[in-house]
């Protein structure tokens, strides 16, 4: 399935599986409503979603309480990299520009970063 060029939301764990497993690679941001920190965060992921080809989703575990033990979500924002539906790196330093964004990528799946992004 093609990467889009801005986050797609995704409001349940259900949501999240289907999201996670029909893209090869996806990038999920957990956040919290109210937090500022993970609202500056959304253009920053529109911009990566529009430079590399990683299908990039949003979720907000607190309206599906279970995300939290399930994926050990302990601050947001907090980043996961899923490959073929299985988590492959994280990060939760809080917000991330761009660039820290795209070396996170680069670092993990190099190929998805230097493919042409696709819409």
């Amino acid at each position: 399935m093609a990467a889009t060029s801005k986050p797609t939301r995704l409001e349940t764990g259900d949501d999240l599986d289907d999201f996670v497993t029909s893209r090869d690679v996806a990038l999920v941001e957990f956040y919290t409503s109210g937090c500022a920190l993970c609202q500056a965060m959304e253009p920053v992921l529109g911009n990566v979603a529009r430079a590399t080809a990683v299908s990039i989703g949003m979720v907000n575990p607190g309206d599906d309480i279970d995300l939290v033990d399930r994926f050990d979500i302990r601050s947001v924002p907090t980043l996961i990299l899923f490959e073929d539906g299985t988590e492959t790196a994280r990060l939760a330093e809080g917000f991330q520009g761009g660039d820290a964004v795209t070396d996170f990528l680069e670092d993990h799946v190099p190929t998805a970063v230097e493919a042409e992004p696709t819409s």
